[in-house]
């Protein structure tokens, strides 16, 4: 199973705010022992949203998707979802009694008699409308639920709100999975070489070592750093010692200049 993660807003595509939600999840999944695999950011567009989620529901990843669950005009995922799913649109009932229990606490709460019939509370309950089947992800900020299709976890785009959601999901649903593949690192700095000539070496070690990645960041340099290239294996533990061996042989062929990258 891969993770992925959706980030949808106008907003984050044209600059006005700046996303949180990458690094944020980077950082609730390695406390777990689990990696991102993938992630996207989308504009406010019902047909793109759709298309995307309808690819996405068509495998066993675990999706998180940031934003557009809301009731205003802007907010197209969770019809999207629906329609990916082609599934109708329905209000949850527990949803529904969320969101009324949430009117009533902020009347009382500015002194008022909540009129859950008004046009406006009316409007609210569509928070509550999701594909036919969903569940409820459980939202401690306000008690505005998120929602569940599968692997796939729908919540809103405020850090406040997502974030315990998604650390929910996480405990709640894929416990199962936390420190089940434990990864590890190893890396040098090879300095003045082409990654061209490299390549071949690195070929090599994904084709002797399945269980391992590698990867290779080159840098320009500067004027107080040489150029250099960051090469290095990661993946099971039981595999990288051995790879990194065999990646400081194969520098020592070449001749190459490399010095180990402290972690």
């Amino acid at each position: 199973m891969t993770i992925g993660l959706i980030i949808i807003g106008d907003e984050i595509l044209s600059g006005k705010r700046v996303d949180q939600h990458f690094p944020k999840v980077l950082q609730l999944l390695a406390a777990r022992g689990l990696q991102l695999g993938w992630a996207e950011y989308l504009p406010d567009d019902p047909v793109r949203i759709t298309a995307t989620l309808r690819r996405t529901f068509a495998t066993s990843d675990i999706v998180f998707s940031c934003g557009g669950i809301g009731a205003t005009p802007d907010d197209h995922t969770r019809a999207a979802a629906a329609a990916a799913l082609g599934r109708p649109l329905v209000l949850h009932e527990e949803g529904k009694r969320n969101i009324q229990a949430r009117i009533v606490q902020m009347a009382r709460e500015a002194g008022n008699e909540a009129d859950l019939a008004s046009p406006e509370n009316l409007h609210r309950l569509k928070m509550a409308e999701f594909a036919e089947g969903a569940a409820l992800i459980p939202n401690p900020y306000n008690n505005i639920a998120g929602f569940a299709l599968g692997t796939h976890y729908f919540v809103p785009g405020f850090p406040v709100m997502a974030w315990p959601m998604i650390e929910w999901v996480l405990d709640t649903h894929h416990a199962d999975l936390f420190n089940r593949e434990p990864r590890s690192e190893r890396a040098v700095l090879v300095y003045e070489a082409a990654e061209s000539a490299l390549t071949p070496l690195m070929v090599a070690l994904e084709t002797s070592f399945p269980g391992i990645k590698v990867f290779s960041l080159p840098s320009v340099g500067d004027a107080r750093t040489r150029r250099h290239i960051e090469l290095g294996v990661k993946g099971a533990p039981d595999q990288v010692e051995s790879a990194f061996a065999r990646l400081c042989a194969g520098l020592d062929a070449l001749r190459a200049e490399y010095h180990p990258v402290d972690r």
